[in-house]
């Protein structure tokens, strides 16, 4: 079903918004995914916090002209469909997950930091951990001197009490 010209604008100025708060877009093939499968990928799409939709080639390009992801233009050809995120990760892992258990979608390229990535680049940025991640593992490190020593003081205080009952 074709957009008229308002429809049209809606959606390049609905992309441009996505575009501007965005840090990293991916593109990939999905021709011949079921669309219970596509439901399943927008789903976790949507509690990563990244937007993904299958929009017309020539309106993103519109979207992303005059922005850094200007360059990744060129690999706009064919049916695609759209991962864009603020987290620089979350787009890129959303797509690679989902490839992984599904041959139908095929990771095409991407874009980060204004560089336009390859297949194996967006394969790269995905294996990054994501920023939650990263800021879990960092809160572990932060506790363990401290959950260390509290175990340390509960086993002394237990000993002298131990040691003040036999006396």
């Amino acid at each position: 079903m074709s957009l008229n010209l308002d429809e049209k604008k809606a959606v390049v100025a609905e992309v441009s918004a996505q575009v501007a708060n965005a840090q990293t877009i991916v593109v990939a093939e999905y021709r011949g995914i079921e669309v219970g499968n596509l439901t399943v990928l927008r789903k976790k799409a949507r509690e990563s916090g990244v937007y993904l939709r299958v929009l017309k080639n020539t309106l993103v390009r519109r979207a992303v002209a005059d922005t850094s992801f200007a360059s990744l233009a060129d690999q706009m050809t064919g049916p695609l469909i759209y991962s864009i995120s603020a987290d620089p990760v979350a787009a890129a892992k959303v797509l690679n997950d989902f490839a992984k258990t599904n041959d139908k979608l095929v990771l095409k390229a991407g874009s980060y930091a204004g560089k336009v990535l390859d297949k194996a680049g967006v394969q790269a940025l995905a294996s990054i951990p994501s920023r939650d991640e990263l800021l879990a593992k960092l809160l572990g490190i932060m506790q363990a001197p401290v959950s260390g020593f509290a175990g340390a003081l509960a086993a002394l205080a237990k000993k002298r009490e131990e040691e003040g009952a036999a006396a």
